[in-house]
């Protein structure tokens, strides 16, 4: 995990909760910020978390696409 990515993890938090989020990684790259408390995941896209709670994903739903990917 990058600088870039750790300092995103301290300042960042679930806009449902308010709880910790944790980067999903592929390579180098996130691909998304997940919400273990509220079993969600928010995708990443071009480099930019995007965290508005219409964008989450269901976790089961995050992990059955990424197993298809």
């Amino acid at each position: 995990m990058n600088m870039r990515t750790e300092e995103l993890l301290r300042i960042l938090a679930c806009p449902r909760c308010h709880g910790e989020l944790t980067a999903e990684m592929r390579g180098e790259e996130m691909r998304g910020l997940i919400c273990a408390a509220c079993e969600v995941a928010y995708p990443v896209r071009e480099g930019i978390p995007v965290m508005l709670l219409e964008e989450a994903v269901p976790l089961e739903r995050w992990r059955a696409e990424d197993a298809g990917a």
